[in-house]
């Protein structure tokens, strides 16, 4: 129990929070388009349901990414998907991505909507989330990764329009968010079995390593904004 109230376990949920809100943009996009022809009375249902599903599928597939980062060189893999995926948050951003999304006045086509739209979607959610679980080391990863996710629940249901709203305010928060994504890509790769042997196991490295991956990032981000042309 005392292991639960470590620094590492609450600065992995803080980690797993922010970037459920980060990367979770596009799931509350996407509950509020398949839901948006049912009617009023069913509307609440709808969204509770497919979230619901959706995140216990999400779940079901962290346990799964979590036991694969096990095996040496997939935290590597994992370390370069994070880093790709940092970077996409800091590029422009295509606005016509949500168009075949289909709405549905029938309650279980809409929730069947939500949790298939959602399991499409959530590869860089699951890949972020299973590495900053890591982090928190032991027993605990699993239930700091359920622990994440409930909080961050309301967050990106009620709260979507006021993240957005802020992040457009201050671009700053995308900025920051996209370098923890590199931060936590560097300290994953840090923790490979594979590396383990020949490369040194101190907290130097690893936080070396931590802001290696943040300043690529923002490095790589800063790139392609400067050479993508301005939208008319």
């Amino acid at each position: 129990m005392e292991e639960l109230l470590t620094t590492h376990f609450w600065v992995a949920v803080g980690q797993i929070i922010m970037i459920d809100i980060l990367l979770g943009g596009d799931n509350a996009v996407v509950i509020a388009l398949a839901c948006r022809q049912l009617p009023a009375n069913l509307r609440t249902k709808g969204i509770l349901w497919g979230t619901a599903g959706a995140i216990v599928l999400r779940v079901i597939l962290i346990a799964f990414a979590l036991s694969l980062l096990q095996i040496p060189f997939l935290k590597l893999v994992g370390a370069v998907l994070l880093l790709w995926i940092g970077v996409k948050l800091l590029a422009p951003q295509d606005e016509e991505g949500h168009a075949h999304i289909q709405s549905s006045d029938k309650l279980w086509a809409a929730v069947k909507t939500v949790i298939v739209a959602d399991l499409v979607m959530s590869i860089d959610n699951v890949i972020a989330i299973a590495g900053a679980a890591t982090g928190a080391g032991g027993q605990h990863q699993l239930p700091l990764v359920v622990f994440g996710l409930l909080v961050s629940i309301p967050i990106i249901i009620w709260g979507s329009q006021l993240v957005l709203k802020l992040m457009d305010r201050f671009p700053a928060i995308i900025t920051l968010g996209g370098m923890l994504l590199g931060w936590i890509a560097g300290t994953m790769a840090h923790s490979d079995p594979a590396v383990q042997d020949w490369l040194p196991q101190t907290p130097v490295w690893n936080y070396g390593l931590g802001v290696a991956g943040a300043l690529v990032v923002l490095a790589m981000g800063w790139l392609i904004r400067k050479r993508t042309p301005p939208s008319v």
